[in-house]
C-alpha cells in the first residue's frame, strides 16, 4: 500500500510518500506558496500541486496532520482553507483519506504522545532507513503523519474523514 502523509499549511505544505512494504520512502517535498500571491492564487496552486502528487505517485491513502492551533490564531482561517482544497484535490483521486492529531503521531511514532518533534524526526529517519532528518521539517512531519498511518489503521478505524 502506498501512503501520501500531508502536513498541511498555508505557506508551506509538507508532503511524504511511503509505501508500506517496508516503509520504503518514495519521495518527500513541499508545496509552498510566496506571500505575494493573492488567497485564491495561493489555493489554486496548491490544488494544483496536490493533483500532480496525486498523478506522480498514485497513493492507495491518504493521511492529514489534524489542525492544531494553540497561540497563532491569526492562520487559523488560511491554513483551514487551504486543508479544505487539499482534501478536495485527494478524494478527486481516493476515496480513504484519514486524519491524526500530533498526539496520535507522537505516540504512533516514539511511543510518547508528548514526545518532542527531534524525537519525532529521529523516529522517522531511523523506521525508514534514511542517513539524515528529512528536511524541511514539514516534509519529515508529512512522513511523520504517513508512517502513523501505516501503523496504526488497522488498529484505529475511526480516523477517516
Amino acid at each position: 500500500m502506498r501512503v501520501l502523509g500531508i502536513d498541511p499549511g498555508y505557506n508551506i505544505i509538507g508532503y511524504g510518500v511511503v509505501e508500506s512494504n517496508g516503509n520504503k520512502v518514495v519521495d518527500y517535498g513541499v508545496i509552498t506558496t510566496p506571500k505575494s500571491m493573492s488567497i485564491s492564487r495561493r489555493l489554486t496552486t496548491i490544488y494544483q500541486a496536490t493533483c500532480e502528487l496525486m498523478e506522480s505517485f498514485s497513493p492507495d491513502e491518504v493521511a492529514f496532520e489534524e489542525l492544531f492551533f494553540n497561540t497563532n490564531n491569526t492562520t487559523a482561517i488560511p491554513v483551514a482553507e487551504a486543508r479544505g482544497v487539499l482534501i478536495v484535490a485527494c478524494k478527486n483521486y481516493v476515496d480513504r483519506l484519514f486524519e491524526y492529531t500530533p498526539l496520535q503521531i507522537k505516540q504512533a511514532l516514539t511511543g510518547n504522545g508528548r514526545a518532542e518533534k527531534k524525537q519525532v524526526q529521529f523516529m522517522v529517519k531511523n523506521i525508514l532507513g534514511l542517513n539524515a532528518i528529512p528536511k524541511p521539517d514539514d516534509a519529515a512531519d508529512a512522513l511523520a503523519v504517513a508512517l502513523c498511518h501505516i501503523q496504526t489503521n488497522s488498529v484505529i478505524s475511526d480516523n477517516s474523514i
